[in-house]
């Protein structure tokens, strides 16, 4: 029975945490989450710029295919077109086809969200603009970028992709 009275007794006064070393359990939780905030927004960054890159190349092969149907003698063209679009929703909503006038050519499903701007509202380029332009020429729409004037982690302008 003494025995059990002496282990009751040590662990009685050894229930609790001490100060010392809760102190030291919340440093250690606080450094700890210091070192994981930073590293969880890189990898939302770099989730958005392969969201970025997923839907400018989405977009780009659309375009590409449009003047691919145009040069082959598919589709109606303006003649100062230079086989492109005219916009983007014209991908979506498609173009009837120069020999079936009851069939239409569609190229993309929907126009894909910038993850940079959280919209569907692209910068557009015409054939006729500079490489380089922020202002399009309306024409018709040869390339396109994002609005966004952020920087992307290899230090380049994401509007410059």
């Amino acid at each position: 029975m003494a025995d059990y009275d002496a282990f009751e007794n040590r662990n009685s006064s050894q229930r609790g945490l001490t100060l010392v070393e809760l102190i030291v359990s919340f440093t250690l939780l606080l450094i700890l989450s210091t070192i994981a905030l930073p590293l969880a927004r890189v990898q939302l960054n770099r989730a958005q710029e392969r969201e970025l890159r997923r839907s400018l190349r989405e977009i780009r092969t659309a375009i590409d295919r449009y003047k691919e149907a145009s040069d082959r003698g598919l589709l109606q063209v303006e003649l100062e077109s230079e086989g492109y679009p005219p916009d983007l929703e014209i991908l979506v909503d498609g173009v009837e086809v120069s020999n079936s006038p009851d069939k239409k050519l569609k190229f993309l499903r929907r126009i894909p969200r910038d993850p940079m701007t959280d919209s569907t509202d692209w910068g557009l380029r015409s054939y006729q603009d500079d490489p380089d332009s922020t202002s399009f020429g309306g024409e018709n729409v040869f390339d396109i970028y994002t609005r966004s004037q952020a920087t992307a982690l290899d230090g380049t302008q994401y509007s410059e992709w």
